[in-house]
């Protein structure tokens, strides 16, 4: 069983940037895609960025060139670098895991979410 918790949310003005975090408890972190969704009020929830097993990055259209992410399996985390943020960002933000070789588009694979982190962008 894998727990994950996310941190790092917040509100900010147009153009601005804010780095999420999440941290697992739990065995195996190595052999999971981890990834970042979202989901805004109203609308369904949607990939944003996901990490293999091997490391490869995979984004989501609305996320390459302005956000990052990263893993860093030595201390069981997972990072996403958002910049040039937008009011239409503005949303709840869950950390996942799933398996080994995944996309942003595979979310239906993901078994182990966090609670998630709020992010609001304003104009």
């Amino acid at each position: 069983q894998l727990q994950l918790v996310e941190s790092g949310g917040g509100s900010v003005q147009a153009g601005g940037s804010l780095n999420l975090s999440c941290v697992a408890s739990g065995d195996l972190f190595s052999s999971y895609s981890m990834g970042w969704f979202r989901q805004a009020p109203g609308k369904e929830r949607e990939g944003v960025a996901v990490i293999d097993g091997d490391g490869h990055p995979d984004y989501s259209r609305f996320a390459e060139g302005r956000f990052t992410i990263s893993r860093d399996t030595a201390k069981n985390g997972l990072s996403l670098q958002m910049s040039s943020l937008q009011p239409e960002d503005t949303a709840t933000y869950y950390c996942a895991a799933g398996p080994f070789y995944s996309t942003h588009d595979d979310g239906n694979s993901f078994l182990h979410w966090g609670q998630g982190t709020q992010v609001t962008v304003s104009l």
